[in-house]
């Protein structure tokens, strides 16, 4: 019998026309499922945790830092797991593209 992955849990926070907010919470070994960004995104961890991210490039596993922000470009196709025993969350802030002159 296959088990199933257990989803992190997504909050969305805000969604304008400039930003599309999301907290992500994951029990341990929790996943997001594959998914690609539409827009460039910065990730702000709430706590300390490892992450393990598959790619179609391979996998591979990160240790985050509260607070320690990060950023991505749109297009980027993957798959996020809580590799930690712990809790572990952060915040995604989407940018959508915006107009010029604005």
């Amino acid at each position: 019998m296959t088990r199933q992955p257990l989803p992190a849990e997504p909050t969305r926070q805000l969604e304008d026309d400039k930003v599309i907010v999301t907290r992500w919470d994951f029990l341990s070994g929790a996943e997001t499922g594959w998914h690609r960004h539409l827009h460039d995104y910065v990730v702000v961890p709430l706590v300390d945790g490892v992450m393990r991210l598959h790619t179609p490039e391979g996998n591979h596993e990160i240790d985050v830092k509260a607070g320690m922000s990060y950023r991505r470009l749109a297009g980027v196709e993957h798959n996020v797991i809580n590799a930690g025993d712990g809790h572990f969350a952060f915040v995604e802030i989407e940018l959508k593209a915006s107009q010029e002159g604005e």
